[in-house]
């Protein structure tokens, strides 16, 4: 049995479809996974720390939340690939390893808790203040890129701009059929209309 040639070409579209279908719900069923397998690390996590007391009991729950929320933030950076997404997953480290410092300053107090506090509040601002830093490194250097395009955009339309012109002037020597020819094959050269 022969197909007809349009036959093919359906079976082909639907069969390309098919694998661009399998292909998103397979990254889905593997982003699914990835969250269900933070989730249960969580609980495991959590559920050892109910076997301790008091605030190291305290400390091992905040340590298994950031474990979960880093972990959480990586994967969405990974999954989106974009500049925002990195940031926000060192943005989302600095606040889960200062939620667990907070915690671990408890066992102190007076004088000593407060520079634990000041000490961990510091060091949540110090990395936020990097991840700051390098977005905003990545996006000057996107933008320069950008400017950059621009920029040799410009200078190549100026560039025929000025060959146009000087193909026009050219034609100004010629009369009647030569030089509308000429004008066309100018326009036709230089993209004009």
């Amino acid at each position: 049995m022969t197909l007809k040639p349009i036959a093919v070409i359906v079976m082909a579209l639907g069969l390309g479809t098919t694998g661009a279908a399998y292909a998103a719900n397979d990254r889905m069923s593997r982003e699914a996974s990835e969250k269900d397998r933070i989730d249960v690390e969580y609980k495991t996590a959590k559920e050892a720390c109910n076997k301790l007391s008091g605030n190291v009991e305290d400390v091992c729950k905040a340590q298994a939340k950031a474990n979960q929320r880093i972990a959480e933030a990586e994967l969405d950076a990974k999954n989106k690939g974009t500049a925002k997404a990195r940031y926000d997953a060192r943005v989302a480290r600095a606040e889960a390893q200062y939620s667990v410092a907070k915690e671990k300053c408890d066992d102190l107090s007076g004088n000593p808790k407060d520079v634990c506090m000041k000490e961990a509040k510091a060091a949540e601002t110090k990395a936020t203040a990097d991840a700051k830093a390098d977005r905003q490194v990545s996006d000057a250097r996107k933008d320069t890129a950008e400017r950059t395009a621009d920029a040799r955009r410009n200078a190549a339309e100026s560039k025929r701009d000025a060959d146009y012109r000087v193909a026009i002037e050219r034609c100004d020597a010629l009369s009647g059929d030569a030089k509308t020819a000429c004008v066309a094959d100018a326009k036709s050269r230089f993209g004009k209309s």
